[in-house]
């Protein structure tokens, strides 16, 4: 798929209303709009309900995958930390094997003449010029010896602080590995949760729940659209916006999976990275890091290729195709899509490329 321009004239309302009449429709297909779901019994959770309480469940799970995704990144900073600091000492241990060489080399010389420095035989010598040389050389050998001991103590030093660096970075890695396991245990029992809800439910019963998903989705669209905002959103994509946009949407049907970066599959932040990365830029990996670090824009000004965080938590992200459509790639058990830029709340957008 292309990358979608907004059309400036007839306006994203017209063929976002498309997009979402489309979707209406298919609801429309699996059991009609019109139709009321049947009252649940008293004590009984209505089909509604069940569905917010899996969409809650996913939210959670995609809160979790940010923070896993997050130390993940981290952990990879700090191993990489670990291995430089390694280098500089082994590189320090070889200065200091160096430096000792010369000392030793110095001593040996001073040994073998008799116990003075050639330099200090001279300045016992009844010759002027002899003695002014031998003053001379005792002056540089002091030097070159007090140059020596300061440069000893100089890398000596770095190898200690070099030493409480890895400790500090292999404690900062222990406890990436924490959070890790700890977010990973959340993720895994919130879609546990979330899927044992789901697979309670009969065939009509899920097929009504998507129904569901479909019409809060065009509900939310339908609103963000009647406030007019796509009237004032006329942005063209840049070069690398459309590279961005045109990786993305080629990624349309494959599923969702938390902590993935493709090629077969992707969670949200996984797609929108690896999509700006095909387009030479790189962004960080986690919807909540491209808020904090990713430029901000007011929605009136975003154009293709543009970043749209959602929810207060900042726990999803999709990419604005034009039109006001994104792509995005939606929780476990879908794929990624194409969405109403407006069906969930917006909390801001972000631009990669600003």
């Amino acid at each position: 798929m292309g990358t979608v321009e907004p059309k400036r004239r007839r306006g994203g309302a017209h063929a976002l209303t498309l997009l979402c009449t489309t979707a209406l429709l298919a609801v429309t297909a699996l059991g009609g709009v019109a139709q009321a779901a049947p009252a649940p019994e008293p004590g009984v959770k209505s089909l509604e309900q069940v569905r917010k309480e899996i969409e809650g469940l996913y939210r959670q799970a995609g809160a979790a995958t940010d923070a896993y995704n997050l130390a993940e990144s981290e952990a990879k900073a700090h191993s990489d930390r670990i291995v430089e600091i390694a280098k500089q000492v082994a590189a320090g241990q070889e200065r200091i094997g160096s430096l000792k060489n010369r000392a030793g080399a110095a001593a040996r010389a001073q040994y073998r003449s008799g116990g003075l420095p050639a330099g200090a035989r001279l300045a016992l010598s009844s010759s002027p010029v002899q003695f002014l040389d031998g003053t001379d050389r005792i002056r540089r050998g002091e030097k070159a010896a007090t140059d020596l001991l300061s440069d000893m103590n100089r890398t000596q030093n770095d190898l200690r602080q070099y030493a409480k660096d890895a400790k500090a970075e292999w404690e900062k890695l222990e406890a990436n590995r924490i959070k890790k396991e700890a977010s990973k245990k959340e993720i895994e029992e919130k879609i546990k949760a979330a899927e044992e809800l789901e697979n309670k439910l009969e065939a009509e019963e899920k097929a009504r729940l998507i129904q569901l998903e479909q019409e809060a989705q065009y509900k939310a669209q339908t609103a963000w659209l009647s406030t007019g905002v796509l009237k004032e959103v006329t942005g063209s994509a840049t070069e690398a916006g459309r590279k961005a946009v045109q990786f993305a949407t080629q990624q349309i049907g494959k599923p969702y999976l938390w902590g993935a970066t493709g090629p077969d599959s992707f969670d949200c932040s996984g797609l929108t990275s690896q999509a700006w990365r095909a387009a030479g830029r790189g962004i960080p990996r986690t919807s909540q890091e491209q808020l904090r670090l990713l430029p901000k824009i007011a929605v009136k000004d975003m154009r293709p290729g543009d970043l749209i965080i959602y929810f207060d938590d900042a726990s999803h992200v999709g990419m604005y195709v034009g039109d006001g459509a994104m792509v995005h790639a939606p929780r476990p058990g879908r794929q990624i899509t194409i969405a109403g830029a407006g069906s969930m709340p917006i909390k801001a957008v972000v631009r990669p490329d600003a």
